[in-house]
């Protein structure tokens, strides 16, 4: 009898779960309909029930990492509404308020925390997506996504958000205004949206609305749907930004001799303005008048002892966020930082139905130009400009579209750029739904200015076999580039097969081309698995290799590199690479170039995580009067401490030496640069922030302290200093060699 009762309740049991398990079914591409706002909502962080009770429960989330389409730990709903003016979102997650990861910082600095938000779709055509998020304590965080997985993390927009951790759990309220979003122009918005919650603990667990297939790679395409919003407009709104910066600047009168006077330039101080208007939800318009497009923060330094290229540093500038999904193409003709130092910029961006414009249009008074070689790039500074760049870009079906882009920019004393390109990318449908065409083909026109002195640090450069000479003496030349993409990216294989080509007169003054002369061919594959045991979250294994040739066919490297990433527990990855190279440079045949990798990083506590890297083998000392092949290592630490919730310290440490085996290991360069950024956050507004920064390469020290008080990214005040020494003599210690105050104001109005 005791044995059948046993029987009956494990049975009894096994039913239950199973019940239970069978119950939870993910949602793909789920609807939700809701409705104005009968009363008020008071922004404090608290999902009053009260409050909400008209708001549309948005439910039934499911785990899309480590978990494929399961069931989340935790509890999870969401809620929408609307009124006249603005867009509600809240949150209320269930989860052990002992657990939860959160930090007081500046906004977009929450992403190792838990954090939720939407991912929001207007236009409904997967071409990009709004991710406007807020962690427990509601501090922002806001980027761009875009179709082909890119994430504009510099883009910020205008909303309220206020959060609060709870007995059992914590809630999020956001208030986004109507006129911070670009959607159709039209009575019934119907939007393609997702919600979204990260839950930092044993792995970086991610949880949404919208069940996601791995096996189809548009990702934005598998949002789920909001309807219900009607009669809601953000057009005919008019934004002022002016500012004020005021600095005072010194340097040493001889940058070589540290006893030579140390001269202090006047006070100065410069007035600019931005307006924007949008004339309807789907046309806008920016003008600036002597912008202020400096930064706040300087670019972290970079080794580049060993590098004959210029490096890439991203934007950080808010005048180029409006429209900066369209500009990314994969020759990259424009790179918004050749906009260097304008007196006036104007920018146009508009869409109709699933047609974008967007042009960009400024007078620069200090125009940098990259100028690109087959094993170098030069960089020069050409004075005046005016450059005009126009961008059009139709989408079709899922993933799909197909582009223009013009770019033009004519130098005040004589030469020119201008190109004109077509880009498109063709996700297939059916059953060959993983696999995509990507292409992008490019003109241009080069006229060079008739003045050698601009290029008088390499006149002796010869290109185009030897035809044309890199001396600015006014010649004229035209050349294209290409890039040509068949890729599939399904759950478990990832394949990419690429061919690139620029011609030695290929030039793209308004862009980001470093190297010409050249056709490549890359082959990529990727395996990755889900274990989901054995302590793992996910094993990749990678294949890579290339060749490379001149534009007569003559080879100048070929590679193949194998490798391995782990996703493990506690927020651990680690990668174990290999490089096998044979490269020609200069004339000269430098193979069997071998190198390993090995990189781990972890966020396994909330009060510390770090990255290493470490790379040993055999580099091309390019930068030597007769390039060796040496042998040396690379480098790279960085951490983050945060004793409190307010406080935190990151430090950054790269190393790198190369020996030339063949002369008694003689030492080629060695150095090491460190830098350390330090945050104190007194309130969500107001936050101290110092960096400091040793260049051993050159033996210089940076100090940049800074205080912001910032009410929202674009009404803020910042005072700080920059103070720049060297070390000329050892038993002397540093001697200042630069320094600068200044203070920046500036109020956004929105009319």
């Amino acid at each position: 009898m005791r044995a059948t009762v046993t029987i009956l309740l494990t049975l009894s049991s096994w039913i239950f779960a199973q019940t239970i398990i069978e119950s939870f079914k993910p949602q793909f591409l789920p609807t939700a309909i809701t409705s104005r706002l009968a009363g008020e909502i008071t922004l404090d962080g608290t999902v009053d029930t009260d409050e909400w009770r008209d708001a549309t429960r948005i439910s039934g989330f499911v785990e899309t990492f480590p978990g494929d389409q399961t069931e989340p730990p935790i509890g999870t709903e969401a809620f929408v509404t609307y009124d006249d003016e603005n867009f509600y979102v809240a949150f209320r997650i269930k989860d052990d308020p002992n657990q939860i990861r959160y930090s007081l910082r500046d906004r977009d600095q929450i992403w190792q925390d838990d954090y939720a938000g939407i991912l929001l779709d207007t236009y409904g055509d997967g071409g990009w997506a709004y991710f406007i998020a807020a962690n427990p304590l509601g501090i922002q965080g806001d980027t761009r996504i875009t179709g082909s997985g890119g994430e504009d993390v510099s883009y910020d927009l205008i909303y309220k958000s206020e959060g609060k951790v709870t007995n059992d759990g914590y809630t999020i309220e956001m208030m986004i205004p109507f006129r911070s979003l670009r959607f159709p122009d039209k009575n019934d918005q119907q939007w393609r949206i997702n919600f979204w919650i990260t839950h930092p603990r044993d792995s970086r667990r991610t949880y949404s609305w919208a069940a996601i297939d791995r096996d189809k790679p548009c990702w934005l395409c598998q949002y789920g749907t909001l309807s219900g919003i009607n009669e809601v407009q953000s057009s005919g709104n008019l934004e002022i930004l002016p500012a004020l910066v005021s600095s005072q600047a010194g340097q040493l009168a001889d940058g070589d001799d540290p006893g030579s006077n140390f001269d202090n330039g006047d006070v100065e101080a410069d007035l600019s303005l931005n307006v924007k208007y949008g004339f309807s939800s789907n046309l806008t318009a920016d003008l600036a008048i002597n912008p202020d497009f400096s930064q706040v923060e300087a670019d972290a330094a970079r080794i580049d002892v060993n590098s004959t290229f210029a490096l890439f540093f991203p934007e950080r500038r808010p005048f180029f966020q409006e429209g900066s999904d369209l500009f990314g193409t994969n020759v990259r003709t424009f790179y918004t930082r050749t906009i260097n130092n304008p007196q006036g910029a104007a920018r146009l961006t508009g869409r109709w139905g699933r047609t974008s414009i967007a042009y960009i249009g400024a007078r620069d008074r200090d125009t940098p130009v990259i100028i690109p070689f087959e094993e170098q790039s030069e960089f020069i500074q050409a004075g005046k400009s005016i450059s005009n760049i126009l961008r059009v870009k139709q989408t079709f079906l899922e993933n799909s579209h197909v582009g223009l882009m013009a770019t033009d920019r004519r130098l005040d004393d004589g030469g020119s750029n201008s190109t004109a390109g077509i880009d498109w990318r063709y996700q297939l449908q059916g059953p060959l739904k993983q696999w995509r065409i990507e292409g992008n083909v490019v003109a241009s026109r080069t006229e060079e200015p008739d003045d050698s002195t601009l290029s008088e640090d390499f006149n002796d450069v010869l290109f185009d076999n030897d035809k044309l000479t890199a001396r600015y003496d006014g010649e004229n030349f035209n050349g294209s580039a290409g890039y040509f993409s068949l890729e599939r990216d399904g759950r478990n294989y990832i394949l990419d097969v690429d061919y690139r080509y620029y011609t030695p007169t290929f030039r793209a003054d308004n862009g980001f081309v470093t190297q010409n002369s050249q056709q490549t061919w890359v082959f990529f594959q990727m395996l990755r698995f889900n274990p989901e045991s054995h302590g793992l979250d996910q094993v990749q294994t990678r294949l890579i290799g290339g060749y490379f040739a001149d534009m007569n066919g003559l080879r100048k490297d070929r590679w193949i590199r194998p490798s391995v990433f782990i996703r493990a527990k506690g927020q651990t990855g680690i990668f174990l690479g290999y490089v096998y190279s044979d490269e020609r440079f200069r004339g000269k045949d430098f193979d069997g170039i071998e190198r390993v990798q090995f990189e781990v990083g972890s966020n396994f506590s909330e009060l510390f995580n770090f990255d290493f890297e470490y790379e040993t083998g055999r580099w091309i000392a390019r930068n030597e009067d007769t390039p060796v092949l040496g042998k040396g290592t690379d480098i790279g630490v960085s951490a983050r401490f945060r004793p409190s919730s307010r406080f935190n310290m990151e430090p950054r440490f790269s190393f790198a030496t190369l020996h030339d085996p063949n002369a008694n290991d003689e030492l080629l360069f060695e150095g090491y640069i460190f830098r350390t950024r330090f945050n104190y956050q007194f309130t969500r507004e107001l936050f101290l922030r110092t960096v400091v920064q040793y260049n051993n390469f050159n033996d210089r020290l940076d100090i940049d302290p800074l205080l912001t008080y910032r009410l929202n990214p674009f009404t803020a005040f910042y005072i700080g200093s920059s103070h720049g020494a060297k070390n000329f003599d050892t038993r002397n210690g540093f001697t200042q060699t630069s320094r600068q105050f200044f203070l920046k104001l500036q109020y956004l109005f929105r009319a």
